[in-house]
């Protein structure tokens, strides 16, 4: 019996099929719930169609609707996790951080906490001549630094480990207050992201963001750093979209999601 071919003549998905994923590409870590008329807005369907596919892939379990308000479909997280069964996570980050690397010509590693350290478990170094020594394998202290700042954010238990043990100095701007470093950790878990300049080591800049596993808990964070002469505040600040979205397609990925749990430090 002849079944119905999933692409056109041409070898193109069918367009259905095209207009279902960017229905699902609409929605995002810090947008995960839709009304129509914003999918509409951000596919520039038109509302009949928008309607009639929601509808569709809601009773396929693509999306599920909570009043007026659409979300990426929980069956959707069971469909995934056969794509990342197996698969080393670090095989997924490294094309992500190359991208990263492409796009701001700066080191973009990834961090994961280790033992009350962070370690540099995948990297993408600069083409530059000068720039921040960094390795995979390298350990860090974990109060200094925007990767540390957001491996705490979201690891309430490592928080109070590392709050509770002296915090020593490393460089002028490191923090060695307890409760200041709490107060920064509560505004990173608020931000979404950290920026750090000169905090871990003299004249180098940094900014992180998190990368979530499937349950919600920290997987770890990506990072852009470099020289502050190449990177001051402002150019932090410019590249602060590119860095989380980044953090949130490797996120998706791993078939992860955003905590829904807020800090208790």
């Amino acid at each position: 019996m002849a079944t119905a071919d999933p692409v056109g003549g041409s070898g193109q998905p069918l367009l259905v099929l095209g207009k279902i994923g960017e229905i699902l590409d609409a929605f995002s870590l810090d947008r995960p719930s839709l009304t129509l008329g914003e999918i509409r807005d951000a596919t520039g369907f038109p509302t009949s169609t928008v309607q009639r596919l929601v509808t569709n892939m809601v009773a396929l379990g693509f999306l599920d609707r909570q009043g007026d308000q659409v979300r990426v479909g929980v069956k959707m997280a069971y469909w995934a996790a056969p794509a990342v069964k197996g698969v080393d996570v670090l095989d997924l980050i490294v094309p992500v951080l190359k991208q990263l690397r492409d796009a701001t010509g700066e080191t973009a590693a990834f961090f994961r906490a280790e033992q009350g350290h962070r370690v540099c478990v995948a990297l993408a170094e600069t083409n530059h001549a000068l720039r921040r020594e960094m390795h995979v394998g390298k350990i860090m202290p974990l109060h200094a630094g925007s990767a540390s700042r957001v491996l705490l954010a979201w690891d309430d238990s490592l928080a109070r480990s590392v709050l509770s043990q002296p915090l020593g100095s490393i460089t002028d701007s490191t923090i060695t207050s307890a409760d200041e470093l709490a107060a920064v950790i509560k505004q990173t878990r608020a931000d979404g992201y950290a920026i750090t300049i000169g905090e871990r080591e003299q004249g180098a800049s940094g900014l992180s963001a998190p990368v979530f596993k499937a349950n919600g808990e920290l997987a770890g964070c990506v990072t852009i750093s470099g020289p502050t002469i190449r990177i001051p505040l402002d150019r932090c600040l410019e590249w602060l979209d590119l860095l989380v979205e980044s953090a949130e397609h490797a996120t998706r990925l791993l078939g992860g999601r955003f905590p829904t749990s807020t800090a208790t430090i």
